[in-house]
């Protein structure tokens, strides 16, 4: 497995791979190293994590994205299905009957009955989850390994060329396991989540408790290196976020808003290239592509009939092109 996974990092994939980081960092401002002689950790005195994204002048393409939503729901002239993606890569989507591998040319394959996937680093493979089980496939389908354990969820791969490591939860706590399967061992007892890989070099894992607190843990060094105040976490993705407003949602790029709509908007997700942004909007059941300048929108409609499903499917990252 490391030596398949040596490959060159693919231009792009950057992007992807942190999407899952959010705002976490935003905690750290001002954070202190841990000494490792003392046996508790002081917490670092931070203001408590709060994404304040002030209303900024839309502009004249802003208001173009803006005037596409109809006055009840759903986006005027959303195409009836997904013919292609606007930008290159693929899409790991999560729907009742299982996880799929979706193509920039709109086709798509089903992996099998998971409710969790995430990209490993260069998009070569993808670990998925299922109540008992943890397992690593290609994206074609084949299955690599398999791992069991009481009730899996929240998968997150990371690593570089020759060095990846997989975080998920079970029943026991925050686990961690080589991208070959092996090495797998119990971090933090009693944890559920929710967990993400820090961005950068190293495996640095971010978990926050009830209270907001979050905690810093470098698994290479099996130590905690920093906590944060008790506080609220809002997710966010590195290119955009969404935030409510009264009854409505918006979708905000580079401090503007390019997306309004009526009710709730689930989650963000960017493109590999960094232009696009991708938002599901249940009551409509759509998805929304929204440029990240504002300039261009693309909806699609029908998508939880699409993926077999009667909730609606939930989109586990955008990642490189094969």
């Amino acid at each position: 497995m490391k030596r398949e996974l040596e490959s060159i990092e693919i231009p792009g994939e950057h992007e992807a791979r942190e999407r899952s980081w959010s705002v976490v960092e935003t905690a750290f401002h001002e954070r202190e190293p841990v000494e490792r002689r003392r046996r508790t950790v002081r917490p670092v005195l931070v203001v408590a994590v709060v994404v304040a994204l002030l209303a900024a002048v839309l502009s004249p393409p802003g208001r173009a994205v803006l005037d596409e939503i109809r006055e009840t729901v759903g986006i005027e002239r959303a195409q009836p299905a997904l013919f292609s993606l606007p930008a290159r890569g693929r899409l790991l989507v999560a729907s009742d009957a299982g996880v799929w591998v979706v193509h920039q040319d709109g086709s798509k394959r089903l992996l099998g009955p998971y409710r969790e996937a995430s990209w490993s680093p260069f998009g070569r493979f993808v670990v998925v989850a299922r109540e008992n089980e943890l397992a690593a496939l290609e994206p074609g389908g084949e299955v690599r390994w398999t791992l069991a354990r009481p009730g899996v969820r929240s998968p997150r791969w990371k690593g570089t060329e020759t060095d990846t490591r997989i975080a998920y939860v079970d029943d026991t706590g925050l686990r961690v396991v080589a991208g070959d399967g092996t090495d797998d061992r119990l971090l933090v007892a009693g944890y559920l989540g929710p967990l993400a890989w820090r961005p950068g070099s190293g495996f640095v894992l971010a978990y926050a408790d009830r209270a907001g607190r979050v905690t810093l843990y470098d698994v290479s060094a099996g130590r905690v290196v920093a906590r944060s105040a008790p506080g609220r976490i809002e997710a966010a993705n590195p290119l955009g976020v969404v935030r409510r407003r009264g009854a409505a949602s918006e979708l905000v790029s580079g401090g503007r808003v390019v997306l309004r709509t009526p009710g709730r908007l689930s989650g963000v997700a960017s493109s590999p290239d960094g232009r696009w942004l991708m938002v599901g909007w249940p009551a409509a059941d759509q998805w929304v592509f929204v440029k990240t300048d504002g300039s261009g929108l693309r909806a699609v409609a029908n998508v939880s009939e699409q993926f077999r499903s009667r909730s609606f499917p939930r989109v586990e990252g955008w990642c490189c092109a094969p």
